[in-house]
């Protein structure tokens, strides 16, 4: 088959654009990544049937001005819909303010199928400011996303990553097995001798799907450790298993969701 398309969305105050589109592409995950300007997109609406993964990165998409990610979910909504984002058996992710904006779009969890409805929230951190640090994660689920993924360490950046929703919607994201991520006490916060959950989030949750596992939106930032130097503890890591410098591992944690997308079309 041919390389797989990946559409990484841009606009304006998308500021982790050019990092996801490097970490789909030939040099890192394998994938042919473009990025497309929203206002292009409304324009000729059909590019998006040039591509089989859909991304939406991080940032403060129009300021935010309007509550995290709702801006540019509202443009889209009204100028493009949402029926194009899950249909013809596409690939999405949302990350950090990508997540956002599929919270306010309805696109996850879009329980019984019902895309367009919001269904969670995304609120301000329980400790009311931003927050930039690396925490681990337990991936969990049958999401194509997160295939062979089980306990990494990712950064975060956000101010409204409190993961909310109502009890009832919860007990069906744990029947339905939507949970794709939680915070978890593992490595990075042992070393530091940190809590595991930086925001409040319901659960620990800090990554859902939709009920097809196509559709991923996730809080942390897997574009920002897609090679090991990046973590903050490789030295750590060098000098606890007695590596040389020729011996330390090239790719970090976060690419192997970036491959499991492009993988899921070859």
């Amino acid at each position: 088959m041919a390389t797989p398309r990946v559409l990484v969305l841009t606009g304006y105050g998308i500021n982790c654009d050019d990092e996801t589109r490097f970490a789909f592409g030939f040099q890192r995950a394998g994938g042919s990544a473009n990025l497309v300007h929203i206002n292009d997109l409304i324009e000729s609406p059909g590019k998006l049937d040039n591509y089989q993964i859909v991304a939406f990165p991080g940032g403060f998409s129009y300021g935010d001005d309007t509550g995290s990610g709702n801006g540019l979910a509202q443009k889209i909504r009204n100028h493009l819909g949402v029926e194009r984002f899950v249909s013809n058996d596409k690939l999405v992710i949302g990350i950090c303010n990508g997540f956002q904006v599929l919270d306010n779009l309805g696109l996850v969890p879009a329980l019984d199928n019902r895309y367009g409805e919001r269904q969670a929230a995304l609120a301000h951190n329980q400790f009311p400011r931003y927050k930039c640090d690396w925490i681990d994660l337990q991936f969990l689920g049958t999401s194509p996303w997160v295939s062979g993924v089980e306990t990494i360490s990712l950064p975060i950046a956000h101010g409204e990553g409190n993961f909310y929703c109502k009890p009832s919607v919860l007990q069906r994201l744990k029947e339905k097995g939507l949970i794709a991520a939680r915070y978890v006490k593992g490595e990075i916060c042992e070393f530091h001798g940190k809590e595991p959950n930086p925001n409040g989030s319901l659960d620990d949750i800090a990554g859902i799907t939709d009920e097809s596992g196509r559709i991923l939106g996730m809080m942390p930032h897997p574009e920002r450790a897609i090679e090991f130097l990046q973590l903050p503890h490789w030295t750590y890591l060098k000098a606890k298993n007695g590596w040389k410098s020729s011996e330390l591992p090239v790719e970090g944690p976060g690419l192997q969701i970036f491959r499991n997308g492009v993988n899921y079309f070859k």
